[in-house]
């Protein structure tokens, strides 16, 4: 009889603390399930914080370059001086903004001209211009055997001073001069103090500055005022008068060295 009620008081004991186990566990699972809730709750808080502040990046970078203040550029591409040595003048105009504005000049050139990259080495040092060309230019050929070249030109300011520099032609028997045209310039527009806009706007890489360490993000503008090509002309060689000229060059040459020679045997010591 006693051993029954020791099994029962037992058994009583062992559900007693099966009971209590069970309602610390459903306590334990409530508790994680509420920090679960506090959690999500934290995280959606968190996704709205980050939306808005793109959403204010977004619109402080189309504030950079707003469409009414795109309206107000325009640039002006002359050409100076005669000959075979000229200068390309460019001047770029916009309203008053708030923050800096970088711009690159992205300038295709035919095969008729060049550029010096030496002089433009030099010019550096002394005024300040950048100029980094996109390939190897090659100053001693003649257009015939030359290709074109990009050069991408950063103002400092509002007008830069490029120099240029015309090649020799084919000679002709039909005219005298020949017309290089030049295509208007690429403007490129950027801000270190704002993103550049991605939508509704063309956006294209390229070197953030001269020494091409790096790229950035450039704004190409379209439909810009005042954005018109120029034009040189350069002297070419009458091929009707090649005989003419190969004669005469011939006989000059061998008169001289005639008399280079007489006088060398004259006067010389053997």
């Amino acid at each position: 009889m006693g051993t029954q009620r020791e099994f029962s008081a037992t058994l009583i004991g062992a559900l007693h603390q099966k009971d209590v186990i069970g309602h610390g566990s459903k306590h334990l699972e409530l508790g994680l399930e509420h920090e679960r809730g506090s959690m999500m709750v934290y995280l959606y808080l968190l996704a709205t914080v980050l939306c808005f502040i793109h959403h204010g990046n977004a619109q402080e970078a189309d504030d950079c370059f707003p469409t009414e203040w795109l309206k107000s550029l325009v640039i002006s591409v002359n050409i100076s001086k005669a000959g075979f040595h000229r200068d390309l003048e460019y001047s770029v105009y916009w309203s008053e903004t708030d923050h800096d504005v970088k711009a690159l000049l992205v300038q295709k050139m035919p095969s008729g001209v060049y550029m010096d990259e030496y002089q433009l080495e030099t010019l550096r040092h002394d005024t300040g211009l950048e100029v980094l060309l996109d390939s190897k230019v090659d100053l001693e050929a003649p257009e015939y055997l030359s290709s074109g070249f990009t050069a991408l030109v950063f103002l400092s300011g509002n007008a830069v001073t490029v120099p240029v520099h015309g090649r020799y032609h084919r000679p002709s028997d039909t005219h005298s001069h020949v017309t290089v045209d030049i295509q208007p310039p690429r403007l490129l527009l950027r801000s270190d103090q704002c993103e550049t806009p991605n939508a509704q706007h063309t956006v294209v890489e390229a070197p953030c500055t001269f020494r091409n360490e790096s790229f950035c993000l450039w704004l190409e503008i379209q439909d810009l005022k005042g954005s018109a090509g120029v034009s040189l002309e350069l002297p070419v060689g009458d091929s009707s008068k090649t005989t003419c000229v190969c004669v005469v060059t011939l006989l000059t040459t061998t008169l001289c060295c005639v008399y280079l020679l007489i006088v060398i045997w004259r006067h010389g010591t053997f």
